[in-house]
């Protein structure tokens, strides 16, 4: 009768590890294209609403004038823009008031997106006008938490998905994630007019962590889209 001759309990771990290192070498392949859809599908994300924004701005005017406006940001997370008071929305900052504009809840990581504007534009009674001049209140965004340079100004609508990571975002179930420690990531959560956008940085980078996707309306080129002949 012929012997039939298994394998060794060598031969079985070098067939294991053989096993574990191709797997391992098509699994960082794999999360790098599921990152990279996720961060396609939030940056359309990002541009539909920046449509849906100036779309909002072409449908409302205000009772004098008719001047276009925009909307004020959402405030408590439930997708609303926030009422106005004397005319002027209670802040500038907030969520995306995504049921009110009809656009995307959330970006591919399932946080809520930042939108900030300017008491100017947002106002109904001012509006945007012909003479109306930007100025250094108006939102910026620079290529570091320290700003020395400007990448863009006088903008009155910036929008922010806080990236992969979500560091300080309201995830779809209303909670808080942690806060950052990256002072550019600081940056987009301190409420102010500056925001921060620039290539993805690891822990490790002098400036920390960053992963944030950002878009923005420049006033050169939301008069045009609104006003095309004009809103005195």
């Amino acid at each position: 009768m012929k012997q039939v001759r298994g394998f060794t309990l060598i031969e079985l771990a070098i067939v294991l590890v053989i096993i574990t290192i191709l797997i391992g070498g098509l699994a960082m392949p794999l999360s790098a294209q599921i990152q990279a859809r996720r961060t396609a599908e939030t940056n359309r994300t990002l541009e539909e609403a920046r449509e849906a924004i100036i779309g909002y701005a072409m449908t409302h005017k205000t009772a004098v004038g008719s001047r276009p406006y925009l909307p004020c940001p959402d405030t408590n997370g439930d997708g609303i823009e926030e009422t106005r008071t004397a005319d002027k929305c209670p802040e500038t900052v907030g969520f995306l008031p995504w049921v009110t504009l009809g656009t995307g809840a959330q970006d591919a990581w399932g946080n809520r997106l930042l939108y900030a504007t300017h008491a100017d534009v947002s106002n109904t009674e001012v509006g945007i006008h012909d003479t109306l001049a930007a100025d250094a209140t108006w939102n910026q965004v620079c290529s570091s938490h320290t700003c020395t340079t400007a990448i863009a100004a006088d903008l009155p609508v910036v929008l922010v998905s806080l990236g992969p990571n979500g560091w300080g975002a309201r995830n779809v179930n209303g909670n808080t994630l942690a806060t950052p420690s990256g002072p550019d990531e600081l940056e987009n959560l301190d409420g102010d007019s500056r925001f921060v956008s620039r290539p993805p940085a690891q822990p490790t980078d002098p400036n920390g962590e960053f992963d944030d996707l950002l878009v923005w309306i420049p006033y050169s080129l939301l008069f045009p889209r609104v006003c095309p002949t004009g809103c005195p």
